[in-house]
């Protein structure tokens, strides 16, 4: 039996590797990660088709590696290399895993680590989890208000982010949070997932719709099944590596959370720091689904339902990183400021603003937060045959041309029903009532004894062809349409003529004279 031909996971146009928005992220199989005479020479790819990349240690632009699967060999004369150029190095797993992540190595206070671990003896740790699923349940009450057009569901959240007030346990803590994640996601359940037109035949009905958070292979968000789960659980990967960073830059102890409890190979303080960013992470995900299709060969399928990334697409979500990075930063500083209480020993000086800067900023004058990062720009592909098209078009050429002949064909359709209907077809007749007694009162006595036929067909007319078919419709009071064929030489009711000629300044003439 043949094998399954499966599609390619590296392009073939797509050779070189370089930084994209500050990421470069490597997928495949025998990644190679090495330093070369003072370069760090990047390798990647399947099979015969190979990425290659050499980045010198000036300009390189290089703020983020991103490696997708385990097959390969990073030196450590590399992750030197990264560590001298302020880079951090994410191992990501396409499932929506973080396995590793590393950053630049800053010196630390161990007091702030104390501080750290003993927060759960104090109501340092409530305080900063309050604070935490305070701005959650904001930014998950302007998503689904905003966004999802569910005030009722909003309304909701609301009134759980209100209890937060009175909460004393962390128990109470998540309790609140879970009741309100249950509103939250129950908001996204009939959310349709557009694909282009060609690829919905080889699309699972499951994949159609955002459906509910919870996976039916593990009970909980892992091992989504279908694309817009997938693609979630992987931009919050990329943001727990983000967010495990900024604990590391602080000194922090990515492991010692206050919300989430104490588990084996888990950032809980990571997961703690992401709560407040992840709505903006569902709303970044919202608008790309409801804006531009989903491509058939974005995905795969496991035997099992599991519905995964292919490795291309999984770049493009990498690229977010920096926009995750600079959202966590204020986030991450003002819980070490919280950790930072005045009780600590010596620390009258404040903790360094290492990751946004606000201490300098402010010195200069300027705004102690920076400029959020733009989003890398989303594939726009169409809507029939899922090419590549610009973002301002919903539809390719070749297939603009269809859609346009079928939409004619169905205004077409839709203006024969709305001519023939009873309204369209009493107004008619009002209109031909009112013409029918303007022609029986107009008298032939009352027309000038110099607007005859012949003058009106060797000066009205020619003049008419000069003017607007809109004009002559609004000056006797007709259709456009009319005014239209009047304006093509049509003869009107010679009741008509002496406004025409007014309308042609012939009146004035012939008044002149």
């Amino acid at each position: 039996m043949a094998a399954t031909q499966t599609l390619p996971q590296v392009p073939q146009s797509h050779n070189l590797l370089k930084p994209r928005h500050g990421v470069v992220t490597l997928y495949g199989y025998g990644i190679t990660v090495r330093v070369d005479r003072g370069h760090l020479l990047l390798e990647d790819g399947i099979g015969p088709d190979r990425r290659v990349a050499r980045l010198p240690r000036v300009g390189h632009g290089l703020r983020r590696l991103v490696v997708i699967g385990s097959d390969g060999m990073v030196s450590l004369s590399a992750m030197r290399w990264l560590a001298d150029q302020d880079a951090a190095f994410v191992m990501l797993d396409r499932n929506g895993s973080l396995l590793a992540t590393t950053g630049p190595v800053r010196p630390s206070d161990v007091r702030l680590r104390r501080a750290q671990a003993l927060a759960n003896q104090s109501d340092t740790a409530l305080r900063i989890a309050v604070e935490l699923i305070d701005k959650k349940l904001a930014g998950q009450e302007q998503v689904v208000r905003y966004k999802l057009l569910a005030p009722e569901n909003a309304g909701v959240i609301h009134r759980y982010r209100s209890e937060l007030a009175e909460a004393e346990t962390m128990e109470r803590i998540r309790l609140i949070e879970s009741r309100a994640a249950a509103v939250y996601w129950s908001a996204w359940r009939s959310l349709s997932i557009m694909f282009p037109r060609r690829d919905e035949p080889r699309v699972p009905v499951h994949w159609r719709v955002f459906g509910t958070r919870v996976s039916p292979l593990t009970g909980s968000p892992r091992l989504a099944v279908n694309p817009p789960n997938a693609m979630l659980n992987y931009l919050y990967a990329v943001l727990e590596s983000e967010s495990s960073l900024a604990a590391t830059a602080l000194g922090l102890d990515p492991g010692l959370g206050v919300l989430h409890v104490d588990t084996k190979a888990r950032d809980s303080l990571a997961c703690d720091l992401m709560e407040p960013i992840r709505p903006q992470v569902d709303a970044f995900l919202l608008d790309w689904i409801t804006r531009n299709p989903l491509k058939r060969e974005w995905f795969f399928e496991q035997r099992d339902g599991n519905c995964r990334l292919m490795a291309s697409f999984a770049v493009r979500l990498s690229e977010t990183a920096p926009m995750w990075s600079r959202a966590i930063a204020p986030i991450a500083e003002k819980v070490a400021r919280m950790f930072w209480s005045p009780n600590v020993s010596g620390s009258r000086l404040g903790l360094p603003t290492r990751l946004t800067q606000r201490h300098k900023r402010e010195a200069k004058g300027s705004s102690p937060l920076p400029l959020p990062v733009s989003p890398p720009r989303r594939e726009n592909v169409c809507r029939e045959c899922g090419k590549t098209i610009q973002c301002e078009h919903t539809h390719c050429g070749h297939c603009a041309i269809g859609v346009a002949t079928k939409h004619m064909v169905d205004v077409a359709r839709v203006g024969r029903l709305t001519s023939n209907s009873p309204e369209a077809q009493s107004k008619r007749r009002k209109t031909q009532c009112r013409n029918a007694m303007a022609q029986r009162s107009w008298k032939a006595s009352s027309q000038p004894a110099w607007l005859t036929e012949e003058f009106y067909s060797g000066k009205i007319q020619p003049l008419l062809a000069q003017m607007s078919g809109s004009a002559i419709a609004r000056t006797i009071g007709v259709s456009a349409l009319y005014g239209g064929r009047i304006r093509r030489g049509d003869r009107p009711h010679p009741r008509h003529w002496q406004a025409l000629a007014q309308l042609t300044n012939v009146l004035r003439e012939v008044e002149d004279t």
